[in-house]
């Protein structure tokens, strides 16, 4: 996803996440400059890690359109990659899985398709959409606007808050600019979460650093008072092994599109209403029956809300 999510490697979904790789970091948050500021409310989400459905999502087109008069697809050609656990990484048989892969495969069989899945560099995903070689990339991209200039998006499926993560043992504070004034704060260089404190949180002492692994470090230590970061990595982080069950989530969550997006969404060739038919109305249907849901509480065991 052009991604602020670390990526691991392991057996099963909740345990994939155990190695941490910081190279796919800045896609995700180099989209943040230009965007309009909208403030969405702190809202959580009724079950599961995610919120699945957003009033500032995409909407979802309707199930009846004149792109299904169009000949029936025999096959949906996606492309993703594969080592971005738990989207998507090859399992310790070398096959391809993940909540993108078993998205993908839901959306074919809505769309009674059959599936091609091919792995290709993050690099490569949207070339491949441009020289026709893909129908969809189902890779865990943001809904972005320098995206959008190259792709279309389905309707977003996913939606990763920031959060804060401190001690448990700590002084229990507001998490408001005022009730964390003064408190030191890690952030992870070059992330929309140091833009985002260094606009909101001015009167705190924001610590940069240079990775996730430092900023967790520095926080479990004691080095800092909190860790501001992508909710989703963080919950892995404070349920695993390497946190040592240190920290806990504290206020939150926040959800502020300039900085944290418009959510994960299929990539989509420009112009390819049919395929976007399809697509959003596989997700609505997938939402509307609880698939969504049970596909997101597979891969992402821990609530972030």
């Amino acid at each position: 996803m052009g991604s602020a999510l670390p990526m691991y490697r392991s057996t099963g979904p909740a345990a994939a996440v155990q190695r941490q790789t910081a190279s796919r970091r800045s896609p995700m948050h180099a989209w943040l400059i230009g965007l309009t500021l909208v403030l969405l409310p702190h809202v959580p989400t009724s079950g599961g890690a995610f919120p699945i459905s957003s009033a500032h999502a995409q909407p979802a087109s309707p199930p009846d359109t004149t792109a299904t008069d169009l000949p029936r697809r025999v096959v949906l050609r996606f492309v993703t990659e594969g080592d971005y656990p738990p989207f998507n990484f090859y399992d310790e048989d070398g096959q391809l899985t993940g909540f993108n892969i078993d998205l993908a495969r839901s959306i074919c069989a809505d769309a009674k398709a059959t599936c091609d899945i091919k792995v290709l560099p993050w690099d490569e995903l949207f070339l491949a959409l441009k020289r026709r070689d893909a129908d969809a990339v189902a890779a865990g991209h943001m809904i972005t606007s320098k995206a959008l200039r190259d792709v279309d998006f389905s309707a977003a499926y996913l939606h990763t808050p920031a959060r804060f993560a401190v001690r448990r043992e700590a002084e229990k504070r507001e998490i408001t600019p005022e009730g964390l004034e003064r408190q030191r704060i890690a952030v992870i260089r070059g992330t929309a979460h140091e833009a985002y404190l260094k606009t909101f949180f001015r009167d705190s002492r924001i610590e940069v650093l240079p990775s996730s692994d430092a900023a967790r470090e520095a926080l479990a230590s004691g080095k800092v008072d909190y860790l501001f970061d992508d909710g989703v990595s963080l919950a892995f982080w404070l349920n695993g092994t390497l946190s040592r069950q240190c920290c806990e989530f504290r206020g939150g969550p926040f959800l502020e599109a300039r900085y944290f997006g418009d959510g994960i969404a299929i990539a989509i060739r420009k112009g390819d209403q049919q395929m976007k038919v399809l697509v959003d109305r596989a997700i609505q249907r997938l939402r509307a029956s609880g698939r969504l849901e049970e596909l997101v509480g597979r891969y992402f065991p821990y609530r972030i809300y």
